[in-house]
């Protein structure tokens, strides 16, 4: 699909989400387990607003698409099943600039689907991942690889994602992990840490990939640096985002919603994708930490993770209209 190297190849599980509208339902906050849990009647039948199917998406799906909206030369790898849903969520790929030049079609599987959940503004997402047998495959020059979420047998996949790193010292490594790969400790994938340039993920996976029930941001990026990433981000939801870039520490706020949140699938993916491309176009990570929280505001406007990931040209009219309070700040 290209003449030039690529800018940015994605690694990571594609699926379709149903995103189902409810309307009877309550969220309660259960103390001993940290969280919130969603409640439905049990053996009713509970009505629902409306489905919306989207193809085509996932950590690394969005990646892509939200690179390629940006400008950048884009690719990604996965697998799908050979049936329609595989063939669907390829053609959305090519339709929004990605090359599936990687799409690697296995037969006799299904294509992994999702049900999302949606009440009010976030969601609960069920889902069942298809164990396909995963090989990384002979793949073009690329600046950066964007590694995200797979499935729990892959680790062989992940060294074999780390012989290609070692072999190409010129190409830099953005990790963003999936639940296996936070389950899996960062001692087994320490050779990925290693390799790692830009290292983001959530406050809740940073307490659990270090098994802390400590809130020190400052604690957690210099933990997660010592295994090797050159730049450690954590978002905190709608209280921003901190990164620390092994001599400073720094929050940047959200950007300010235009109106209320509609739905907020994909907004760290946004956040995280937009990092990376703009350091690889050619930004500074301080200049970087501007960009991102730009498409999760926009994202967080619509259903579904992509719907509004923005142009090179709308992200920048944004941020050309920021408030004086929208820049990072040393802590």
């Amino acid at each position: 699909m290209f003449g030039k190297p690529l800018d940015i190849l994605a690694i990571g599980d594609i699926t379709t989400d149903a995103f189902i509208r409810l309307q009877d339902a309550d969220v309660h906050c259960d103390v001993d387990k940290h969280g919130k849990e969603i409640c439905l009647p049990f053996g009713k039948k509970i009505p629902f607003e409306y489905v919306k199917v989207i193809k085509a998406v996932g950590n690394a799906a969005n990646a892509a698409v939200a690179s390629a909206r940006l400008g950048l030369r884009t690719a990604l790898i996965t697998n799908i099943g050979d049936d329609q849903n595989g063939k669907d969520c390829t053609v959305e790929l090519q339709r929004n600039g990605v090359s599936t030049s990687f799409v690697k079609v296995n037969s006799h599987r299904s294509t992994n689907y999702h049900f999302v959940l949606w009440y009010d503004v976030d969601r609960t997402i069920l889902v069942n991942h298809i164990e396909y047998d995963y090989r990384l495959p002979k793949i073009a020059t690329t600046k950066w690889i964007y590694l995200t979420s797979l499935p729990a047998n892959t680790l062989h996949y992940h060294m074999e994602i780390a012989d290609y790193l070692e072999a190409h010292k010129e190409t830099k490594l953005a990790f963003q992990p999936g639940t296996f790969q936070i389950n899996l400790g960062m001692d087994e994938l320490k050779r990925l840490y290693a390799k790692t340039d830009f290292f983001v993920l959530n406050i809740e996976e940073a307490q659990k990939i270090l098994k802390t029930d400590s809130s020190d941001i400052k604690m957690m990026m210099k933990k997660i640096s010592e295994y090797g990433p050159k730049l450690v981000a954590i978002t905190d939801n709608t209280n921003g985002a901190y990164l620390f870039d092994g001599d400073h520490y720094y929050h940047m706020p959200i950007y300010p919603d235009p109106r209320p949140a509609f739905e907020r699938t994909g907004c760290g993916d946004a956040w995280s994708s937009t990092f990376v491309s703009a350091l690889a176009m050619g930004k500074t990570p301080l200049e970087a930490l501007t960009w991102a929280p730009v498409n999760p505001m926009s994202v967080a406007q619509f259903i579904g993770s992509q719907e509004g990931l923005l142009t090179r040209e709308q992200l920048e009219w944004w941020l050309n209209r920021a408030p004086e309070e929208y820049r990072p700040r040393e802590i």
